[in-house]
């Protein structure tokens, strides 16, 4: 579990106001002509003037190495990220909502800058905030030992406004099959970046046509964890489908490698550890923040939640692996470019529903010429689509046998 350093401080109100004054008519706003992100002698000052204090979280990400501030909730209309962009040490600053009532502001790191301290002074009389984040000097070690997500009460909670509505799922092998179409990344979050392509918009791109084929198939249900260019916390991704009770979760990307040779497809299941150091970086960008798995374990101590997940893993994860030999043994049977190691595993938490089957698929690496060219054809998008189509129907006709097999 990865060490992290975080500061929360929560609204301070001006005595004597009134509780039902505490909801504020309007969200907070930047002065970003009073805002600034500067170097300092080893690292990083970062400035915010607010028009009023609102509760908030600091911590850092790595690989990439990266400052990250969650505010419930700033309205950025008027600012832009280049507003900030004036220190050496960081390369880029992003802003957006990341879903309703919660904003981010992520600002890519030169180097591993530790995070050092962070405040929030809130003017008693007007309401006003000034936040101040210091970063020290780069120390890999120790910027890694704090990088993560924290998992604090009521930051991750999915949002139950505007929530997909999932078919309610059948006995094993009857009835249409459910499926959950995840296109990784999204929003503020653009994924794999090479030559102005973006993982996250090749990605729900293929999700659509994915869902079209399988739809046309009459032998699918299907769902997409997003259906536009927006931020969807891994979390949410995983309990929608477990809360449609998804017979299949296919989490959908393409990677960019810098100075590799990589490319074709490949598959990945979960494991505890990665398979390889390239699996294990996959899995730190695609990591965005850790979850819970998708099981309600409220009320039970910490012996029994383990129990009841790995009781869950020991008859999900035989079958998530087979659904990846499945997929691979169709995408090489219809001439699909693979990976020279196709079949691989790592932590990724999007896996991490112990009772849904749940493959992560690489569809290509941006970075390679041949694969970018291929994820931008339609034609071979059909052909890929069709392949997971017959995947799924092949793994299911099997699955559902061996079903059978156990209720006997």
């Amino acid at each position: 579990m990865a060490k992290w350093f975080v500061i929360v401080v929560m609204l301070c109100m001006a005595p004597g106001v009134h509780a039902q004054q505490q909801g504020f008519s309007a969200l907070a706003r930047i002065d970003p002509e009073a805002s600034t992100l500067t170097d300092t002698r080893r690292g990083l000052e970062l400035r915010l003037t607010l028009s009023q204090g609102v509760p908030y979280r600091v911590f850092t990400l790595d690989e990439p190495a990266r400052l990250v501030l969650d505010f419930r909730e700033i309205d950025w209309q008027g600012v832009s990220g280049a507003a900030f962009a004036r220190a050496e040490r960081a390369t880029a600053v992003r802003l957006g909502q990341i879903r309703p009532g919660w904003s981010r502001m992520v600002v890519d790191l030169a180097g591993p800058h530790v995070l050092g301290s962070a405040g929030l002074e809130v003017d008693r009389v007007t309401g006003a905030g000034n936040l101040r984040v210091v970063l020290g000097a780069p120390d890999a070690e120790a910027f890694a030992a704090r990088a993560g997500t924290p998992d604090l009460p009521g930051w991750d909670l999915p949002n139950p406004e505007g929530a997909l509505v999932a078919p309610e799922r059948r006995v094993p092998g009857e009835g249409p099959l459910f499926v959950v179409l995840d296109p990784g990344h999204g929003g503020i979050d653009p994924g794999a970046q090479f030559g102005g392509v973006t993982e996250k918009d090749l990605m729900l791109q293929f999700a659509l046509e994915l869902k079209e084929v399988l739809l046309r198939d009459g032998r699918f249900d299907v769902v997409l964890t997003r259906d536009a260019d927006e931020f969807v916390p891994l979390e949410r991704r995983v309990a929608l489908a477990h809360q449609g009770r998804a017979d299949v979760f296919l989490s959908l990307h393409a990677d960019a490698l810098s100075g590799a040779r990589a490319r074709g497809a490949s598959v990945y299941t979960l494991s505890e550890s990665a398979s390889d150091e390239a699996s294990a970086a996959l899995a730190e960008r695609h990591n965005r923040a850790d979850i819970l798995a998708g099981v309600d374990l409220s009320g039970k101590d910490d012996v029994v939640a383990d129990i009841l997940i790995d009781l869950a893993r020991q008859e999900t994860q035989p079958r998530a692996e087979r659904l990846a030999k499945t997929v691979l043994t169709t995408l090489k049977a219809q001439d699909l470019p693979l990976l020279s190691r196709p079949l691989r595993h790592a932590g990724f938490s999007v896996l991490k529903a112990p009772d849904i089957p749940s493959v992560l698929l690489e569809l290509g690496f941006l970075s390679s010429a041949r694969d970018l060219e291929n994820l931008r054809d339609p034609a071979w998008r059909a052909r890929m689509a069709g392949a997971l189509r017959d995947a799924m129907l092949v793994w299911r006709r099997e699955d559902g046998a061996r079903a059978g097999l156990v209720r006997q």
